[in-house]
């Protein structure tokens, strides 16, 4: 993904359902101790609706590095072995609270749920995708690597401060910054 943030018609059609625009900065939190336990909590939830299914679950984005100011919402890499195949998670994890809001195809088959309190996103990829690689690898290099986590915390402040229409152009707007960094942690 280039830093080039994408157009409304780019995301709506990955939208399941009306995309509503954020048209705001983004409110960055201190890192919160509790963003561990919450995960936690969560992880529960989807092995008891999933079960089998599961075949990786991983706490990540910057709720899961320590010291890191973020969005307080808990990103969550869920693994199964076909996500294309929706119906082998997306009905279980909506009796637990979960609603699907994207689905990427063309993008390594990402699918992405939301709590219905907007406090989780869950990332949804099938066993062996490259980007659970490199999701994992940028968490792990942040949490021992100080130059880039302060380089990516700087950034993250930066960029929150301006007004974006949608939450995913900020997002997009990070992204060279977490190329670099992932170029490191995976040479």
């Amino acid at each position: 993904m280039s830093d080039q943030v994408r157009s409304d018609e780019e995301l709506q059609a990955v939208t399941v359902g009306d995309r509503k625009p954020h048209n705001n900065t983004i409110e960055l939190h201190e890192y919160d101790p509790t963003w561990p336990t919450q995960y936690q909590l969560e992880e529960e939830k989807i092995y008891r609706a999933l079960q089998s299914a599961v075949v990786q679950l991983e706490h990540v984005g910057s709720t899961s590095i320590p010291r890191m100011s973020a969005k307080p919402i808990i990103d969550i890499l869920l693994v199964v072995r076909d996500s294309a195949d929706e119906s082998c998670y997306v009905q279980a994890l909506e009796t637990v609270g979960y609603t699907l809001v994207i689905r990427e195809p063309d993008w390594y088959e990402h699918r992405l749920l939301k709590r219905n309190d907007d406090g989780v996103n869950l990332h949804v990829f099938s066993e062996g995708c490259e980007e659970t690689v490199r999701m994992l690898a940028f968490r792990d290099h942040l949490r021992s690597n100080e130059e880039d986590f302060l380089k990516y915390k700087e950034k993250k402040q930066e960029l929150s401060k301006h007004t974006w229409r949608h939450v995913q152009h900020y997002a997009d707007a990070k992204s060279a910054v977490v190329e670099e960094i992932i170029h490191k942690a995976i040479p």
